[in-house]
């Protein structure tokens, strides 16, 4: 498949009278984008523009997405979502570059994030670097919560695509072209390189906990194969409610740096086979089953290595040494992406699960690390769950405004794909 992705970067997002882009600025008419996006589930429906050094808080997120478009070849951006299910991944996309859309709202489960805009916090999170539009979403009275996810979840996709067709007929800035050809061609092609394919586990423990591929929830997939272009016109949707500091954003999955980092490596060396999708489980039988289904697909593409992440901690954290422990057994050499829960001290145990054989592992961080957060001259959304989302506690938020919290509360602290703000220091 080749895809060619076409940045248009954006230099500001503004409110207007009509919705366009003009000299790498967007202008939205925020009427019209709201009567695009109304759903009878959600009783309010507001939209606002933050910039990086903004003294705005966020919170609780649900997620973030950039906007891209289609404007030759076959299918949508976000397929199986709006009608629309044919193969993604190649042909031309647009891509609006610097910007984000950013859903907020009262709490869905107790596992959605915070953003500061400036300020220590912003250090943490990827989001603090970007133009956001926020789409605060309030849902109608005795809404369940899974019907409050959803219709959520499915404003912010709106949103986005009302944003990207804007740029659908811009004139790209950077242009870059990503291929990977046929499998059995792939296969060949550099027969001199290891062959390396990516295990991409997906978040998919119960209700709230989803993820979507072509639009099915993932929950109901066994391991399958993607081409690398297709994650890029946003085969993968985020529906879930885990961890902030861990949690794979629509953003993230569209942006996916092992992805990007093992396609500017291929030909050179290594050669990237594909990906193999896998779903994380709750129950022993359903973590067998897709490990076997997962060690029997990557061994079959005749793979050398394998880079797995995982999305989450936990529960998930034994989906990944299964992963891990039966690719190394049929000889293929493994390399994890994980995060860490190790206490406030980083004295504890990381994992919940280890294995002598996941010897190569690359952490996002110590999600339990406390910072201290000062207060925001304004808040979007609602302060007052920063006291029972994932990484707050009674007592983090005090009189002033001001957060005392684990990272793991940070949108994109620890991510484990590796699109987050913090590094190793070499001595």
């Amino acid at each position: 498949m080749q895809l060619e992705l076409r940045n248009i970067l954006v230099k500001d997002v503004q409110f207007g009278d009509k919705s366009r882009i003009e000299n790498g600025i967007v202008y939205i008419d925020r009427l019209e984008l709201l009567n695009t996006i109304k759903d009878d589930r959600l009783a309010r429906i507001e939209a606002d523009i933050v910039h990086p050094g903004d003294e705005v808080r966020i919170c609780p997120v649900k997620d973030v997405l950039e906007p891209r478009v289609k404007v030759d070849g076959p299918g949508q951006v976000f397929p199986g979502l709006f009608g629309n299910a044919e193969m993604a991944g190649s042909g031309k996309t647009n891509v609006l570059r610097g910007m984000t859309i950013l859903t907020v709202g009262k709490i869905v489960g107790f596992q959605e994030g915070i953003i500061d805009m400036s300020g220590p916090g912003a250090d943490y999170t990827p989001f603090s670097q970007t133009i956001n539009l926020v789409i605060l979403c309030d849902k109608a009275e005795g809404l369940p919560q899974h019907e409050h996810e959803e219709a959520i979840r499915m404003a912010g996709l709106k949103a986005t695509r009302y944003v990207a067709e804007l740029g659908k007929n811009a004139v790209p800035d950077q242009t870059q072209l990503f291929e990977t050809k046929p499998l059995l061609e792939q296969i060949k092609q550099y027969l001199d390189l290891p062959k390396i394919v990516y295990v991409y586990m997906l978040q998919t423990q119960g209700l709230m906990h989803d993820t979507y591929l072509y639009g099915l929830d993932a929950k109901r997939i066994l391991p399958t194969f993607l081409y690398p272009t297709e994650v890029m016109d946003g085969a993968i949707i985020s529906g879930n409610c885990v961890s902030a500091c861990d949690k794979n954003t629509t953003y993230h999955h569209l942006n996916n740096p092992v992805i990007a980092d093992l396609l500017a490596r291929h030909g050179k060396d290594l050669n990237f086979i594909g990906i193999v999708v896998t779903n994380e489980n709750v129950t022993l039988l359903d973590k067998e089953r897709s490990s076997n289904f997962t060690a029997k697909l990557v061994e079959s593409l005749g793979a050398d290595g394998a880079i797995i992440s995982e999305e989450g901690f936990g529960n998930p954290d034994a989906d990944l040494i299964m992963n891990c422990r039966k690719l190394e057994s049929l000889g293929i050499k493994t390399v994890l992406i994980t995060d860490e829960y190790a206490g406030r001290d980083g004295a504890s145990q990381s994992l919940a699960d280890a294995n002598p054989l996941a010897n190569a592992v690359v952490s996002g961080g110590n999600a339990n690390a406390l910072i201290h957060l000062p207060s925001m001259s304004r808040v979007i959304g609602y302060i007052e769950p920063s006291q029972i989302i994932a990484g707050g506690f009674d007592g983090s938020l005090q009189q002033d405004g001001s957060l005392t919290i684990e990272i793991q509360a940070i949108t994109g602290a620890t991510n484990e794909l590796g699109l987050n703000r913090m590094g190793a220091l070499e001595y």
